[in-house]
């Protein structure tokens, strides 16, 4: 009798058991597991029953009723469960409209100042120039001393360096590639250096860290009107055919003559007294040029007999701010994607 009691008591409460489980399905496939699992033929009510022969043949008949019973409400709990969840699929595919337009996923850009990086270098790869790097955290010889600036010059203080010891430091600019592509080629080279710089320095237009792009070139007769003539063309690639030049004296340590170049206004042509960008002069300053230095030149091991040569380096966030309209430099560095996202 007792186990007469047991099998009924394990017979009834499969049901609730069922419900229960039933109640944590979300998918046609979960409810497929839990089908076999209780009606399969060897589910729950299947080993249930395979233990009737073990009971009083008087008890057989009214077990086999319960039996049938329960294996009825377990289907139909089964089949009531299917239906809705066929019910809520339908709902869903009811909502989806083919014949609305897809959305458009949002899609990365390069930011800014790789855009115009890759811009600049453009224009003097179809020069023959080669895009060349070097290491970031620098030696006082290669960024200073080899560039003819040693100890105790007054253009040492220009820079506003940062050091990681007496002698490592963060490269302030990326002249100190000229002697390293010096070293390891054989003129005639030309050669571009883009690059991140550091100096200690942060307002509206600077920032501790900034890119410039230094360039390079030395052959035998290499002389100014090949300087201009190479950077001329290189302001009519990035601002438009109509921008003219003008070279101003200056001086840096490591060429000889120096100057720097503006460009015509590309906004107002040199026409607006209260243009923003000019400032009504009706030209910009854009970058800083010369002819190499013969002590630069004999670093690199050099004959400065026979070669001769150009050198040139340029803001990359000055030129983006020029090209784009940009009043603030920080706007490079704030991560913010409604600036960035301007840029496709």
């Amino acid at each position: 009798m007792d186990d007469a009691k047991a099998l009924i008591f394990e017979l009834e409460n499969l049901v609730p058991t069922l419900n229960e489980r039933l109640g944590q399905v979300s998918s046609l496939e979960a409810l497929e597991a839990i089908r076999v699992e209780f009606l399969g033929r060897k589910g729950s009510l299947a080993r249930i029953i395979s233990r009737l022969p073990g009971l009083a043949v008087e008890l057989r008949p009214e077990f086999g009723r319960l039996a049938n019973q329960v294996k009825a409400e377990l289907t139909k709990s089964v089949d009531s469960r299917q239906a809705e969840l066929k019910a809520s699929e339908q709902d869903c595919l009811v909502w989806f409209d083919p014949g609305r337009p897809g959305r458009s996923l949002d899609k990365g850009t390069l930011h800014p100042v790789s855009l115009v990086i890759e811009e600049i270098s453009a224009v003097f790869q179809s020069l023959g120039y080669d895009i060349v790097a070097g290491p970031e955290i620098e030696t006082d010889y290669y960024n200073f001393e080899a560039l003819n600036l040693p100890a105790e010059h007054p253009a040492r203080d220009m820079q506003d360096t940062l050091y990681v010891s007496d002698n490592i430091l963060l490269r302030t600019h990326t002249s100190p590639l000229q002697i390293r592509t010096m070293l390891k080629r054989v003129p005639p080279l030309a050669a571009i250096a883009p690059g991140r710089v550091y100096r200690r320095d942060s307002d509206l237009t600077h920032s501790p860290m900034f890119h410039q792009v230094e360039g390079l070139l030395v052959d035998e007769g290499v002389a100014m009107t090949d300087l201009k003539g190479t950077l001329n063309l290189f302001a009519k690639r990035m601002f438009g055919a109509d921008v003219r030049t003008r070279f101003r004296p200056h001086y840096f340590p490591f060429t000889e003559p120096s100057a720097e170049m503006d460009m015509s206004c590309f906004v107002c042509g040199g026409e607006n007294p209260a243009c923003r960008v000019c400032k009504g002069s009706g030209w910009i300053e854009i970058l800083g040029c010369g002819m190499v230095h013969p002590n630069v030149l004999k670093v690199g091991g050099l004959d400065t007999d026979r070669f001769t040569g150009f050198a040139f380096g340029m803001g990359v966030e000055r030129i983006a701010m020029l090209k784009h309209g940009i009043d603030d430099i920080r706007l490079f560095y704030e991560n913010d994607i409604r600036f960035i996202s301007q840029f496709y």
